[in-house]
């Protein structure tokens, strides 16, 4: 039974976790990529850094100012406070007409401060339309992968869905197995081992998809075995999503990281869709989830009758 307590939107949000990467002697250049980093920032961050440079660009404005006591008409001699508010006026082309420049040198810091306030405004904006228009996508992905039989025979499983309401278009999903392998002189290498899938396309991605993965004796599950073997080589599991959004008309993607320890054995994903007397189709993101013990293989009639 789902718990109702649980909120929704927590799933809507879930975050597609990656394992940790630690960096070490990489030459650190972050203003070399600077727009790859404001734009791959939590928004947060990136209003942190707008109001931040703001204010330093202000009072450096301001030093210049105060160095010319005097150049600044109606603010106070030696008040740094008046130079930086000139300074803020000046940089937003407010200019409320109480001061201004009177000496050449405060006109000269005026033309700069009023070039890099251009530019600046100029940069803030483009960057904050980009990272809004950014297009991304927002699929969900089960919290455990389960192993369940379909048809008596054994499958991987995995729940995704859509938490948009419109179409993913020609939606292709990728799972690859992720082992430690060592080589004849003894270099350990990470290899990637691709999952077939049952389907590993779909055209429209709306709803609810349920990707599955036959473990048969290709399968590097196969055997009584194989999560020993998988667990001696570090294996983990990649699942990538690529699709088109049919509101943007851009590529998306997205990303899902499972461990060994996150599939669940002898279970499958309980139903989420429900559909009503006159057509309508329901998604209880509620059971998103929730796992359900496999039913019973149900003999067919002809099978019944013979026995």
């Amino acid at each position: 039974m789902a718990d109702e307590s649980r909120p929704l939107r927590a799933l809507a949000t879930q975050p597609n976790r990656f394992p940790d990467v630690r960096i070490r002697g990489l030459h650190s250049a972050p203003f070399e990529d600077l727009y790859h980093a404001v734009l791959t920032c939590a928004w947060w961050q990136f209003f942190a850094f707008v109001v931040v440079a703001f204010l330093s660009i202000n009072m450096v404005f301001a030093g210049l100012y105060a160095l010319d006591d005097g150049g600044v008409a109606n603010a106070r001699p030696g008040s740094f406070e008046d130079a930086f508010y000139f300074s803020v006026q000046t940089l937003a082309t407010i200019g409320y007409g109480s001061m201004a420049p009177v000496t050449r040198f405060a006109h000269l810091v005026v033309t700069c401060e009023a070039l890099v306030g251009m530019l600046g405004v100029a940069l803030v904006t483009g960057i904050t339309f980009a990272k809004f228009a950014r297009p991304t996508a927002r699929i969900l992905f089960s919290e455990k992968l389960v192993i369940g039989h379909r048809d008596g025979v054994p499958h991987l499983m995995v729940r995704m869905a859509n938490a948009r309401r419109n179409t993913i278009l020609e939606a292709q999903l990728r799972a690859i197995l992720l082992v430690e392998s060592r080589t004849r002189e003894g270099h350990v290498l990470r290899r990637p081992l691709e999952l077939r899938l049952v389907a590993e396309r779909s055209a429209m991605f709306v709803l609810s998809w349920t990707a599955m993965h036959v473990i048969d004796e290709t399968s590097p599950f196969h055997g009584d075995d194989a999560f020993d073997v998988l667990r001696g080589k570090k294996a983990e599991i990649f699942l990538t999503l690529n699709g088109i959004d049919e509101t943007f008309a851009q590529s998306v993607h997205a990303r899902k990281f499972y461990r060994l320890d996150e599939i669940v054995r002898g279970k499958m994903f309980a139903d989420i869709l429900v559909v009503h007397p006159d057509g309508t189709r329901e998604l209880d993101f509620g059971n998103f989830d929730v796992l359900v013990d496999v039913p019973a293989p149900v003999e067919p009639a002809s099978v019944r009758a013979a026995s």
